[in-house]
This record gives structure tokens, C-alpha cells and sequence, in this order.
């Protein structure tokens, strides 16, 4: 039984809405994936976490990222990430569960973690304004997951006051535990999502 009646729901995209970027980056790092991310389950000052928060852009990224390799003696192949726009598949089940969801009347956003140069990609895989009140994309308000900042955003964007009364779901367990963290509910996302959605549901019809 909850306390407090869930009013909004809040959505990774990779991962969730679509296939998980991570097998084309760990392929294009060799298997290094941290040193093309950095500690992905903090929010730090890695060439990464700088081009998510909108702070350089892919150029620069990638000259950056080029020096560590070569400092760490690791060769980059960067072309698995290229195959990401070709290779990207979108859950047809999720799409459906948030259309579901704002026809039932319930508030729902998308919060992701991207980069500038992605943004037209992902925007034509998805019919972003029909299924999201709000879209906080890391790249443009200069906030990124796991940071608390940019739940409280999305949650101030979505007009919801009180954080126990959304649900957040997101594939990588740094960022549920982030999410609970700022007094959300949160569900972890497996390949295939469909029992995060089972959980979902679950949590909104037990709800009084």
C-alpha cells in the first residue's frame, strides 16, 4: 500500500525506451569502457560526464579521450559506436506503456543522459512530444545522472512537489539508487524491459 498516491512517471531512454548502448561502447573501448565513460556510476570532471553535462562537444571529447588512450596504451575503435544509428532498436512495448500512461492521467518525462550530436537521432526514433510533458536531456540544462540535481529539475518541470509521488526507471542501478536517493520511487530496467513494466504496473495498481 503507498503512502503517497504516484502521480508521474519518469523514463530513461537507452536502455529502457530503446536497445543499450553499452555493448557498442565497451567494443569500441576494447573492453576498457570506463576509460571512454570514465566511473559512470559518479558525476565527475571525465571528457564524458563533461560532453553529457553539454560542457564540450564530441570534437573535444574526442581529442581528450584520444590522449588517455594513448597514455594508457590502449588503441581506440570508435566505428562499433558509429553503428548505434543504424543498430538502435525501440521498444514497442515501453512506447505503448507511456502512451498508456498519459492517457490514464498520468504525468510522465523523459530523463537522459545524451549528447548534443545525438539529439536529432534519438528525437526521430521517438515521437518525443506526444509521449513526454517534459524532456530533460543531460546536454542542454548542463546536468547529469546520477546527480540529484537533475531530478529535482525534472520533477520542478513536471510540477510534482513531493518526490515520493514518481517513479523512476532507469537500467543501470547507479542511477536507481540516485533516483531513491532524491525520494523517488525507482525501478531497475533488464533486457528485455518488459518486467520493470510488470513491476510497474504492479506498484501503480497497489497504490491508494
Amino acid at each position: 500500500m503507498q503512502s503517497v498516491t504516484i502521480s508521474a512517471v519518469l523514463f530513461d531512454l537507452t536502455g529502457v525506451l530503446t536497445t543499450s548502448p553499452w555493448p557498442h561502447l565497451t567494443a569500441a573501448a576494447g573492453g576498457n569502457v570506463e576509460l571512454l565513460v570514465g566511473a559512470y556510476h559518479e558525476d565527475g570532471d571525465h571528457p564524458w560526464h563533461r560532453l553529457e553535462r553539454g560542457e564540450i562537444g564530441f570534437a573535444e571529447w574526442f581529442s581528450d579521450i584520444s590522449a588517455l588512450a594513448a597514455e594508457a596504451g590502449v588503441e581506440l575503435d570508435l566505428s562499433p559506436m558509429a553503428a548505434l544509428r543504424d543498430e538502435m532498436v525501440v521498444y514497442p512495448q515501453v512506447v505503448e506503456h507511456v502512451r498508456r500512461l498519459r492517457r490514464d492521467g498520468y504525468k510522465t518525462a523523459l530523463v537522459t543522459n545524451n549528447v548534443r550530436e545525438g539529439s536529432d537521432m534519438w528525437r526521430k526514433l521517438l515521437p518525443v512530444d506526444e509521449l513526454f510533458d517534459v524532456v530533460i536531456d543531460s546536454s542542454a540544462v548542463g546536468l547529469r545522472k546520477p546527480n540529484r540535481a537533475i531530478f529535482d529539475l525534472a520533477l520542478r518541470e513536471l510540477g510534482v512537489s513531493d518526490a515520493a509521488s514518481a517513479v523512476f526507471l532507469d537500467d543501470l542501478a547507479s542511477n536507481v539508487i540516485a533516483a531513491r536517493a532524491a525520494g523517488m520511487h525507482a525501478i531497475l530496467v533488464e533486457d528485455p524491459p518488459d518486467g520493470a513494466l510488470l513491476e510497474l504496473d504492479k506498484m501503480l495498481t497497489e497504490q491508494s
